[in-house]
């Protein structure tokens, strides 16, 4: 698949996360995370609609991954955290959460998110 259609299909799976259907947007970005692990605009997508559609460990691995890709990203150890108590692990999101504090994160109740394809093209 080339660039080109990969951002295509990433703005496809934004249509779909904008328009709620968070399952729909799992599965279009599934495979360009697969092809493109590196890519945080992706992942961080991924892991924002897989929360959203209550697939938590799916969520969680991808908002690990998101901390690996930058580790310097309160706002991911923030996803974590939220996902984490979400599925009933507030010791483990602890930590978590006290990371993204000291990254300078703000704690929200709600996962809120930045949509960018800069990676892609």
């Amino acid at each position: 698949m080339k660039q080109l259609d990969l951002y295509e299909e990433y703005r496809r799976a934004v249509d779909f996360f904008e328009a709620k259907d968070y399952a729909g947007a799992s599965r279009i970005l599934a495979p360009i995370a697969e092809r493109e692990p590196g890519n945080r605009a992706v992942t961080e997508l991924l892991g924002r609609a897989h929360f959203h559609s209550a697939s938590l460990g799916r969520a969680e691995r991808a908002f690990r991954r998101l901390v690996e890709l930058d580790p310097a990203d309160g706002w991911a150890y923030e996803a974590l955290a939220r996902t984490l108590e979400r599925a009933g692990r507030p010791d483990e999101a602890g930590r978590h959460r006290r990371l993204a504090r000291a990254l300078g994160a703000e704690s929200s109740a709600e996962i809120e998110v930045s949509v960018t394809a800069a990676d892609l093209v």
